[in-house]
């Protein structure tokens, strides 16, 4: 077989091959073995009848279009490998050549992964937020405490935002009750405006049984569309009454016997989380840079995977809500071209961060061991709400270890950077992303005792893998 490389661009090569005819046999044979079995010929059993009768029976054409469409794919990998070439997607296929007895030639257009010249990445310098946690988040926190532990008491008084009223509702059409649009003993939070429109409004300044009638605009049922008149009766009204901020209501709400010791608990948890925070804004902004430090072109036909998933993603998801394209993109402002063009650019980035991290952990010889694999199929589990032996049996069937290998490289690769990087706060200190890492899953796991997924059986998981 003789095979040569022409460069199309930096993405996509063409590949011309030659194959002698003696190579062809092994496809020669089988395409005679499954047409035989597949005609009738008196005196030969089924399967049984040779070459020349075939050729006579059926024509030596159709056994040739067989023996190629087996050929040319295996042809066609052996050229890939032969010139190293690190093909991207399905080729464009095309036969050049059929001469019976002689040898079989075609053109197979691919794209490629494009050569990636990496920026030097040691010393990336990002900024991150601060992670003190100022006093009016603490307040705000605490104050949701108390509303957790406030209790409703009856108020002799008329009704005001933030009260709880028991309501009685009735309402009409043209004089007709709607269906379903009466209910008593209601329970409902006045100023939230969650209801109906001009429900608050009427509930104003009502007492314990006033009746108070007003129009608004039915959205559901028989009736939407149309004007209903309704009568809402108060039946009674409470308001909310918050605990005592001190010692006392600290140790009803926590651990802790004072509200010095609870707040500094509150804190606390908070910084853990503004610093949990500091550590995924470092990480997306050290990609960032390092995305905008790079110039990569981008096969066209992994992008087009990329949006192809994406989309459909996003249609799977606003069907499992109720909702189609239009109406979430009527809800966000969006038009369908910017809607497009959004899948798209978030795509390229995808598919150049994909190409990225995969270079950098070519450079850096970066493996993935069973132990990594096994601590990020415990991790991906816990996500989905799974087994680990769940979780690694569906991969396993659905064939996706090697992405999820590639996803577990390429997460490395990009800790790496973020290990040199040059990280500091918005006040100029620097930030300690080592203190931030968690503690390995498998260790946290380590009761369940899962198989561990061997590496060489087999991304953000949101990148679709483009190829090896």
């Amino acid at each position: 077989m003789k095979s040569t490389v022409e460069t199309l661009s930096p993405t996509r090569v063409r590949l011309a091959v030659e194959v002698p005819f003696d190579e062809l046999k092994p496809s020669l044979d089988k395409a005679y073995a499954n047409i035989a079995k597949q005609v009738r010929v008196p005196g030969f059993r089924p399967g049984k009848a040779p070459a020349r009768i075939i050729d006579q029976r059926v024509g030596r054409a159709a056994v040739l279009d067989e023996a190629v469409q087996d050929a040319v794919p295996r042809a066609y990998s052996a050229a890939v490998q032969e010139n190293e070439l690190r093909a991207i997607g399905q080729p464009d296929i095309e036969l050049t050549k059929l001469e019976d007895g002689e040898s079989i030639g075609f053109t197979a257009e691919v794209d490629i992964r494009p050569e990636v010249t990496l920026p030097s990445y040691d010393g990336l310098a990002v900024t991150v937020d601060d992670a003190e946690v100022p006093d009016d988040a603490v307040d705000e926190q605490v104050s949701a405490m108390r509303e957790r532990f406030a209790v409703l008491k009856a108020a002799d008084r008329p009704v005001a935002d933030g009260d709880y009223v028991s309501i009685d509702l009735k309402a009409t059409v043209d004089g007709e009750e709607v269906p379903g649009g009466s209910t008593t003993g209601l329970s409902y939070e006045v100023g939230t405006n969650s209801m109906m429109s001009g429900l608050d409004e009427a509930l104003a300044g009502a007492s314990a049984g006033d009746t108070r009638n007003f129009s608004t605009e039915l959205v559901a049922g028989e009736y939407a569309g149309r004007t209903a008149d309704i009568a809402v009766t108060v039946r009674s009204v409470k308001e909310k009454e918050l605990p005592e901020l001190d010692d006392e209501f600290a140790s009803t709400a926590s651990e802790f016997d004072t509200l010095e010791e609870f707040r500094a608990d509150v804190r606390g948890r908070l910084e853990r989380v503004r610093l949990l925070e500091q550590g995924a804004q470092a990480r997306d902004k050290v990609l960032e840079a390092l995305l905008a430090a790079t110039d990569v072109p981008l096969p066209e036909s992994a992008v087009a995977g990329e949006v192809e998933w994406r989309q459909h993603d996003i249609n799977h998801q606003l069907q499992n809500a109720g909702l189609d394209v239009q109406t979430y993109l009527t809800s966000e402002g969006k038009s369908q071209e910017e809607f497009e063009q959004e899948i798209r650019t978030n795509a390229e980035t995808a598919v150049k961060s994909q190409l990225v991290l995969d270079a950098i952990a070519d450079a850096e010889q970066l493996g993935v061991s069973d132990a990594e694999l096994t601590d990020h199929v415990i991790a991906q589990s816990q996500r989905y709400g799974v087994s680990p032996q769940e979780f690694a049996q569906q991969l396993t069937q659905a064939g996706n270890l090697p992405a999820l290998v590639s996803d577990v490289r390429r997460s490395k690769a990009l800790a790496t950077v973020l290990e040199r990087a040059t990280v500091t706060d918005a006040s100029g200190r620097p930030v300690d992303l080592e203190a931030l890492r968690p503690r390995p899953q498998v260790e946290e796991a380590a009761e369940a005792e899962p198989e561990p997924v061997p590496a060489e059986a087999a991304s953000a998981t949101s990148i679709r893998p483009i190829g090896s």
